[in-house]
């Protein structure tokens, strides 16, 4: 006997055949099921015998009085066709009660064929296989949820419990014939769940116990490759997976891992380093061959020529392939001497071949510095042949500072036009005053410093000094003339005598009376008349009265008598006003009066030595540093440069 449930767990043709079954069986008790008694009955297992094969019918003789019918469908076709005369075993699923009366003569009989294998197939499973016991068996098919396997029954693997890491398609395993270990037998649901990712896991364990105590620093070891990441590739050793990583598989640059592996591939690793406690493996595919950086002194001797292939370009420079797995980097400062370069993609492109210098070579980090500009004369070599002092050149104001504007004068050569070398007479506070960006303006070289990479130009100097010729001249002794209040100061009032021209009119000359607040008297852009009282071409300086515009020459000289009085008695044949006082400009609350002559060095100064008194501004000439006047100077070259990528 067996049991109903069972039966009705049966695969049949497809997924309904425990439907057709229950409904053959439909009225009747597990126990009726005979396995081969002497009586004819419902839903016993027989022996028959094939009478002939009748269209779409094989009638079969199972020793009743009428013979039993079997579908023609139920022979597969993969399997011999049935023959007269040939025995086989079926399932009696029907016998038809003519008139109540079984042993009628024309009563009929439904066999089934398959059904009778299923059962017999079945039985002799769950009699040989129990759980925990290992299986073979083919996939047949691909489910929801999994696959079906032939052990002599379909029994069910999950997908879960495919393999270790869950394939792209289980599609793939069918028609395999694979192992799997018996997870659950579940007579009460009628099914049998499998998994052959537990056998593996079963193995590896067994084996990685066995390879962590055979595995050694540096030994040569073949493997599996089972996933392929960005950064790497797990390569099954035999029970214990390793990682290759993308940095150890090439001297030479790779950028993603399926460049050099791919899925399923068998390759030979070096064993790097193992970790025994936390069960992990670095593995190496490079180190089997000898470094090429073991020797690269010897290929690239610092100064050489050499050309390589342009891998990779970032916004700090460009990666030159020499050799395989030999790269070096052309920091951008190192790629022109002259051009402005924003990014080196301006000059380089992927896979250009380019010729360049070794400039360095760090064995240790692996690193190789390179120039591109090196190969080249560099032009600043020639500049004093080209531009040599009082020469007069042309160029374009590229650049405005505080201090000056930047001329260029060709491409990458530029010179600084320091606001104190713009104008003899007029203040320049800021070099827009006088020119702007664009600009093209004709300059006189005052000097060059070829060493440093400067040319420091003027444009004052392209005139005579008016305050060797045409000011003194022009302005004389008790001179009335008229000006424009420009600027008003506790110590005096700044009158501009012409474009640039400015002359100090002191507190004490404002009127005949003692004056607090110079605001009171004039207002700044009132145009006033003034008599010239000194005119100092050493110091550039013009000393005003307003008080004694209508002085007669009896005050005047009983005036600069008392002055003289009070000077002598000061220790001074000057009158008593500080150089502080004589400070002033068009607009500006600093700097003197009327700048003096500069000589070509200090053009190029700080603006904080411009803005000093004209005693201080000498010393803070000769102890500050010149300006750069490149653009290329102009960046940090202090900053340290990038290192080159791993």
């Amino acid at each position: 006997m067996v049991n109903r449930n069972l039966i009705r767990s049966l695969d049949l043709r497809d997924e309904d055949w425990e439907n057709a079954l229950s409904v053959a069986l439909e009225g009747h008790s597990a126990e009726e099921i005979d396995w081969g008694g002497s009586d004819i009955a419902v839903n016993q297992i027989v022996e028959g015998q094939i009478l002939r094969i009748d269209g779409d019918f094989v009638l079969v003789d199972v020793g009743y009085k009428s013979e039993g019918a079997i579908y023609r469908n139920e022979w597969d076709e993969n399997e011999p066709p049935p023959e007269v005369g040939q025995s086989i075993k079926v399932l009696i699923e029907d016998v038809e009660d003519v008139f109540g009366r079984v042993d009628d003569s024309r009563g009929m009989i439904s066999l089934s064929k398959r059904k009778a294998e299923k059962i017999e197939a079945w039985m002799k499973v769950m009699e040989t296989v129990h759980e925990d016991d290992v299986v073979t068996g083919q996939v047949t098919r691909k489910i929801k949820g999994g696959l079906l396997v032939d052990i002599g029954v379909n029994v069910f693997l999950p997908a879960s419990q495919v393999d270790i890491r869950r394939p792209a398609d289980i599609g793939d395993f069918i028609g395999r014939t694979i192992q799997c270990i018996v997870l659950k037998i579940d007579e009460a649901r009628r099914n049998i769940v499998v998994s052959r990712r537990a056998l593996i896991e079963t193995e590896r364990a067994e084996k990685k116990a066995q390879l962590l105590q055979d595995l050694e620093l540096g030994q040569l070891r073949k493997g599996v490759v089972k996933n392929i990441a960005e950064f790497g590739a797990f390569v099954d050793l035999g029970g214990i997976d390793g990682l290759l990583h993308i940095t150890d598989m090439s001297w030479g640059r790779i950028n993603h891992p399926s460049e050099m592996v791919s899925i399923d591939e068998e390759i030979e690793v070096q064993i790097l380093h193992i970790d025994h406690e936390k069960e992990k493996i670095a593995l190496g595919l490079k180190q089997k061959t000898a470094s090429p950086w073991e020797e690269v002194k010897d290929h690239y001797p610092v100064g050489a020529k050499v050309r390589g292939t342009i891998v990779n370009v970032m916004s700090y420079g460009a990666f030159v392939k020499l050799e395989e797995g030999i790269e070096g980097l052309v920091h951008i400062s190192e790629m022109s001497w002259t051009k402005r370069i924003g990014h080196p993609s301006d000059l380089v492109q992927i896979d250009d071949e380019i010729e360049v210098v070794v400039l360095g070579i760090n064995k240790d980090k692996q690193e190789i510095s390179l120039g591109i500009k090196q190969t080249q004369d560099n032009p600043w070599d020639q500049v004093s042949e080209r531009y040599p002092p009082e020469s007069i050149v042309k160029g374009t104001v590229r650049k405005l500072t505080n201090y000056g504007a930047f001329i260029e004068i060709e491409e990458g050569i530029d010179g600084l036009l320091h606001v104190s070398d713009m104008s003899w007479t007029r203040k320049i506070s800021h070099p827009s005053e006088l020119v702007e960006k664009g600009q093209e303006i004709e300059c006189r070289v005052l000097s060059v410093d070829q060493s440093r990479r400067r040319i420091a130009l003027g444009l004052k100097q392209l005139t005579e000094d008016p305050w060797a010729s045409d000011i003194p001249g022009k302005y004389e002794l008790g001179q009335i003339v008229k000006g424009t209040v420009t600027k008003i100061t506790n110590f005096g009032v700044f009158v501009g005598l012409e474009d640039g021209l400015e002359g100090l009119l002191h507190i004490s000359e404002l009127a005949d009376h003692k004056v607090e607040n110079p605001d009171e008297i004039v207002k700044v852009g009132e145009e006033i008349e003034v008599k010239v009282l000194r005119v100092d071409s050493d110091e550039r300086k013009i000393g005003l009265s307003r008080k004694r515009v209508e002085w007669a020459e009896e005050a005047e000289a009983e005036a600069a008598k008392e002055e003289a009085a009070a000077a002598a008695a000061n220790g001074s044949t000057t009158p008593t006003i500080s150089p502080e006082d004589l400070k002033g400009g068009i607009g500006d609350s600093s700097g003197p009066l009327i700048q003096p002559m500069q000589s070509a060095p200090a053009a190029m100064v700080e603006e904080a030595a411009e803005e000093a008194p004209s005693e201080e501004k000498a010393q803070a000439i000769e102890e500050a540093p010149a300006e750069e006047a490149t653009a290329e100077e102009e960046q940090s070259e202090e900053a340290e440069k990038p290192s080159e990528e791993a």
